[in-house]
């Protein structure tokens, strides 16, 4: 089994739940999305996989070729293991895989949108962490995708982030409330300020006071959370 892997490392969770838990994270190439404020583009087509203090090997790679450095890394507390990307539900018998060989527990970040693999690892993945994508972001309208996605992964410790910008329409957003309501208004929601680029501005503090307000109105918990591993200088 080979799969393009392009990092894996060891390092605090900054956005979301977890924030701030220490995590070995492992970064899939390739993504079924092309979302315009992708932070992560320039990593998602190497043909390294860069083992951080170790040398770098070819992509792809086999699981039994990076395991020896997964558990030696492990060997160390860490929270879980946080499978990101890219999309990491591209590679689900990796996944399956991967669960068989260590005890830690497995953090899914995904957009959300592949619920059939989600279905093939649901029993080995303990925490979902799911990005809402809405249809400025990535042209398309995946309101299906998300809900049936969320109907599987609510079984597990699931919470969901929208990144929000200046430039987020207030019907999508409310639309997203409405949705993630009708699946269950206990799942956590983070509302994640866009990290400035091209064609997207993060919205002002009022906004998002605004849109928290709105969520609240029909879900439980709602939180307003930026990306701090770049406020302090980690990947």
């Amino acid at each position: 089994m080979k799969i393009p892997i392009s990092e894996v490392f060891s390092s605090v969770q900054g956005e979301g739940k977890y924030i701030g838990c220490r995590q070995l994270f492992i970064r899939f190439v390739g993504c079924n999305l092309d979302c315009g404020y992708c932070d992560t583009e320039d990593m998602l087509a190497v043909n390294k996989c860069n083992l951080e203090d170790a040398d770098c090997l070819a992509n792809p790679v086999e699981l039994r070729t990076i395991l020896p450095y997964i558990k030696k890394r492990l060997q160390k507390k860490h929270h879980s293991i946080s499978l990101t990307g890219g999309e990491p539900l591209l590679y689900p018998d990796f996944i399956n895989a991967l669960a068989e060989q260590t005890a830690v527990p497995l953090f899914l970040e995904t957009n959300g949108t592949l619920s059939e693999q989600l279905t093939k690892v649901i029993d080995n993945i303990d925490i979902v962490s799911m990005d809402f994508k809405l249809p400025d972001a990535v042209g398309v309208d995946l309101w299906a995708q998300h809900e049936k996605f969320l109907y599987i992964a609510r079984q597990k410790d699931v919470y969901v982030k929208i990144v929000v910008a200046k430039e987020t329409a207030d019907n999508d957003f409310a639309a997203a409330i409405d949705l993630l309501g009708r699946v269950d208004k206990k799942i956590l929601l983070i509302l994640q300020p866009v990290t400035p680029c091209d064609g997207y501005t993060a919205p002002s503090p009022k906004k998002l006071l605004i849109w928290q307000e709105k969520a609240l109105e029909k879900l439980c918990d709602v939180r307003i959370i930026g990306q701090t591993h770049k406020l302090i200088g980690l990947r």
